[in-house]
C-alpha cells in the first residue's frame, strides 16, 4: 500500500500532514505534480515530475495506483477512476470518495461547469479550514490504522475507534469530536 498525492493543487498544509505520517509509518507518499516540488528529505517520500498538459498528473496516478492504494485528490474524475481500480480517494478537507457518492459529485461538477461556461459566476470552493485539516489527519490516522500500518516504534496510529473500511462506501462516515 502506497499514498499517492495530486500534489499541483494539494494544500501545503496537508502535504506537511502527509511528510509526517510516512515518516511515521514508513509508508511511501509519492507525489506528483507537473513542476518541480520541495519535499523533506525522507525515503518514504518522493515526487514525480509529469510534463504540463491537461491531467496529465492525473493520468500518471491512474495508471500507477494498485488496488489498496490510497490517493489525495480534489479532482472528482481522478477520484472516480481511482474508486473504480479497488483504491481509496480521500480528499484535503477529509472527505473520502467512494462508489455511491462520487457519481452524484461527478454529476454536480459537470453541471457547475455547464453554468459557468454559460457565464454565471459559481464562485470557487471556500478556503481549506483549521477543521478541515483536522478532520483530514483524523481520517488519515484511521485509514492507516484500518490498513494495518504501525508508526515505526510500534505505537498504534491512531488511539481512537476506527471506522470500518468499506470498498463500496470507503471509510464509514461517523460525525464526532475526532472530526472536526
Amino acid at each position: 500500500m502506497q499514498i499517492w498525492v495530486d500534489a499541483d493543487a494539494c494544500p501545503v498544509t496537508v502535504k506537511e500532514i502527509l511528510y509526517r505520517a510516512a515518516d511515521r509509518t514508513q509508508v511511501l507518499v509519492t507525489l506528483v505534480a507537473n513542476q518541480m516540488l520541495r519535499t523533506p528529505p525522507s525515503a518514504w517520500i518522493r515526487s514525480v515530475q509529469v510534463p504540463s498538459g491537461f491531467d496529465v498528473a492525473d493520468k500518471h496516478i491512474a495508471d500507477a495506483v494498485a488496488p489498496g492504494d490510497l490517493v489525495i485528490t480534489a479532482d472528482i474524475p481522478l477520484a472516480a477512476g481511482v474508486v473504480e481500480k479497488d483504491a481509496f480517494a480521500l480528499n484535503p478537507r477529509g472527505e473520502f470518495y467512494s462508489r455511491e457518492n462520487v457519481r452524484e459529485l461527478l454529476d454536480m461538477r459537470n453541471f457547475m461547469e455547464t453554468l459557468r461556461s454559460s457565464g454565471v459566476q459559481t464562485g470557487g470552493p471556500e478556503a481549506l479550514s483549521s477543521a478541515d485539516r483536522q478532520r483530514f489527519a483524523n481520517r488519515l490516522d484511521r485509514f492507516l490504522a484500518g490498513a494495518g500500518v504501525k508508526p515505526a516504534n510500534g505505537t498504534s496510529v491512531s488511539t481512537r475507534k476506527f471506522a470500518s473500511i468499506d470498498r463500496n462506501r470507503g471509510i464509514g462516515e461517523r460525525r464526532g469530536s475526532d472530526d472536526e
